[in-house]
């Protein structure tokens, strides 16, 4: 806050003529100027502040009696103006070619005209457009100086936390249940919302049910959904999985668990970066959107999904202003969580030239923005063809790591079982004498060497598809069919699936970790019955 402060009153002081202000933080932004005007020490000179709008006109003092409705005639009150002053012109964009109009060119000449004479002037003058859209004529290019102002910090938002706590506190009538980590979670899940939104959210959570606690991030990301719906490039992502509803990939989940936290004030003490991201490559069908998408639960992060494809457009240029703008709003609701799955289809081939280049560009983009990326935005990207991506989106810098997920082992095999069985068999009626136990797990885990997660979620499926035609419960012969039934990726894709792992070997990290990388001896006899090799990819590091 102090140096935006500081920012805005150097230029006032420095003679700019015009500042431009994209926001919809209207009350926000005048109540900065006004500060500024009115410390000495910041502007020297005090001026008053004078507002503009097309429905009320001029408001200040000494702006004369006249009608000033007209922004031609406020103009020329602001150019003859001989006080020091600051003129806030609100939603002056409509007047610079706004919705695919013409600039009003008469305007145009006549903020060039004032230009000078606003440098000029015995008395300091600046003047300040603010719009909630950024939109300049190409003659003023060089006359106006943009000025970004930022969605409100921590410590703005914190302020407003603590203040609707103390409030509520004296009523008596709200519930506070958050110690001083949860309050900093709370916080940081409205970054991106304006004081407005933020104050709404953390209302709303108060009211619904009476008291105010960590569980109420929920309702905080649900506003934060409201800024994704209103795009068409990315996608809020709702869901209900957690790290429970995925079997296996230990490794992976360490990792993942190690890095929850890391954006919060805590991480700074230790002085560690926010995570950039990982990359997760493997055989389809074992788990990585399925994980992609618990991360946020076990964050308590907004999930956002990515879909290049939304990124290119038939016009000229607006490809990659779309990625600007995809950018520009994860970091808007940063910390977030960006999701591109099957990154390789949209960026495979991308030197070809095909399209003109505009691929390239929006390659270059991202990754640029990979590099060097201050916001805490979480990049998950997953991809099944790996050989065909980049090599420079591989390199270390862009992702914290890349990780493998192979075919699941036994002992993942077991826990997938276990996961679904679970999730469906939860009526006694329809479970009847089959028992989820360990030794009918290890069974059925048996039964399915070569089988990805996909599928073994099939099996449960379909053996309870067996049972309801029946009308009957079900039986742990009807999984016993579906298995001898289904022919896995395994045989169908052996190939691949071997091109995959050698790719692995050398390049990723197993995100099974080793302890579950040994399988039992009727493993590898059933392994050579698929004609696959039951060596597995990736590099062995266990986190």
């Amino acid at each position: 806050m102090v140096d935006r402060e500081r920012m805005m009153a150097n230029l006032f002081k420095a003679r700019f003529p015009f500042l431009y202000i994209a926001t919809w933080e209207e009350d926000r932004v005048l109540s900065l100027i006004r500060s500024i005007a009115s410390n000495e020490e910041l502007i020297k000179t005090e001026r008053k502040v004078i507002t503009w709008k097309v429905t009320t006109g001029l408001e200040g003092e000494n702006t004369g009696k006249g009608d000033t409705k007209s922004a031609l005639k406020a103009l020329e009150v602001i150019e003859n103006y001989e006080e020091p002053a600051i003129f806030v012109l609100h939603d002056f964009h409509i007047y610079f070619g706004a919705e695919g109009r013409s600039a009003d060119h008469q305007l145009v000449r006549k903020l060039r005209d004032i230009s000078s004479s606003l440098k000029r002037s015995p008395n300091p003058k600046n003047v300040v457009f603010l719009s909630p859209v950024l939109l300049l004529p190409n003659d003023l290019e060089k006359d106006i100086t943009i000025f970004d102002f930022d969605l409100p910090t921590f410590s703005e938002i914190k302020g407003i936390l603590d203040d609707l706590i103390e409030v509520n506190k004296q009523s008596g009538r709200i519930e506070i249940n958050l110690d001083e980590e949860e309050k900093e979670k709370l916080v940081k899940a409205a970054l991106g919302l304006t004081l407005s939104e933020a104050e709404n959210a953390f209302a709303r959570a108060m009211v619904e049910d009476g008291k105010l606690s960590i569980n109420d991030v929920e309702v905080i990301l649900q506003e934060k959904e409201q800024i994704i719906k209103k795009t068409e490039i990315l996608e809020f992502v709702n869901n209900r999985l957690n790290m429970d509803d995925v079997g296996g990939l230990e490794n992976l989940k360490r990792w993942l668990r190690k890095r929850n936290r890391s954006w919060l004030e805590s991480a700074q003490k230790y002085g560690l970066p926010s995570p950039k991201g990982v990359l997760i490559t493997g055989v389809p069908g074992c788990g990585k959107s399925l994980i992609s998408k618990a991360i946020s639960e076990m964050w308590q992060l907004p999930l956002l999904r990515l879909d290049i494809g939304k990124i290119f457009s038939g016009l000229v240029g607006s490809s990659e202003e779309n990625m600007r703008k995809a950018i520009q709003t994860a970091e808007a609701i940063a910390p977030s969580i960006l999701w591109i799955d099957e990154i390789e289809k949209g960026f495979s081939g991308i030197h070809s030239g095909g399209d003109g280049g505009t691929a390239t560009r929006i390659f270059g983009h991202f990754l640029t923005w990979m590099q060097e990326k201050e916001k805490p935005v979480f990049v998950i990207a997953t991809a099944n063809n790996i050989a065909s991506l980049p090599t420079e989106l591989l390199r270390k810098g862009r992702f914290d790591e890349i990780f493998f997920v192979d075919m699941p082992t036994h002992r993942e095999r077991v826990e997938i079982f276990k996961v679904h069985l679970k999730k469906r068999l939860k009526d006694p009626e329809v479970a009847g004498d089959f028992r989820i136990s360990q030794e009918n797990l290890d069974y059925l885990a048996g039964l399915t060497e070569g089988f990805v997660g996909a599928e073994i979620e099939q099996v449960v499926i379909n053996g309870l598809f067996e049972a309801f035609y029946e009308g009957r419960s079900v039986t742990l012969a009807d999984f016993e069919k579906i298995c001898k039934q289904i022919i896995p990726l395994a045989v169908t894709q052996a190939e691949q699936i071997k091109r995959i792992r050698d790719w692995a070997n050398v390049r990723a990290v197993a995100a099974t970790p080793k302890e579950d990388r040994v399988e039992y001896k009727e493993s590898e006899e059933a392994a050579d019955n698929l004609d696959i090799s039951t060596s597995r990819g990736g590099r062995t590091i266990d986190f």
